[in-house]
């Protein structure tokens, strides 16, 4: 999977991804937020390509101190193969890019899934978890770069 900073050409596959994966709701405009984010000096949208197609996604904001993970989504064929894990890892490469410390995942209550691999991301080391309570970056991560820093 290669990732990348997501396209206009992607954008309603990007939404029809959110849509699957149940993370859109009617009270929110999901291609409005989207343009926020790739228009917006403080966040990025990022997308997961392999074989021609959406994999997955992965918005990231901040605030110059903490960072916010957005419409983190894999598409069903493609989950349980790290691809989620390396859309996280490019958000904390994107913030730490930045110059932003700390990183926090926005996930619904309702949604099982994602807190079923929150819960697993949790009981990870401390220095590589990634998600609700902030991440503490290794060594090894903060030598990482990316394209879209």
């Amino acid at each position: 999977m290669r990732i990348e900073p997501v396209r206009s050409e992607w954008f309603e596959d990007v939404v029809g991804l959110w849509e699957r994966a149940g993370l859109t709701r009617p009270w929110n405009d999901p291609r409005a937020d989207l343009w926020r984010a790739v228009d917006g000096p403080a966040s990025v949208m990022l997308i997961g390509v392999g074989e021609g197609r959406l994999i997955a996604t992965v918005m990231v904001g901040h605030d110059g101190h903490r960072g916010w993970v957005y419409y983190l989504a894999v598409s069903p064929d493609a989950q349980r193969k790290g691809n989620g894990r390396a859309m996280m890892s490019a958000a904390q490469t994107c913030l730490r890019g930045r110059g932003v410390p700390k990183l926090n995942l926005m996930v619904r209550g309702d949604n099982e899934a994602a807190n079923g691999a929150r819960s697993a991301a949790t009981a990870m080391d401390d220095r590589e978890r990634c998600c609700a309570q902030g991440a503490v970056m290794t060594a090894e991560a903060e030598k990482e770069t990316a394209p879209w820093r």
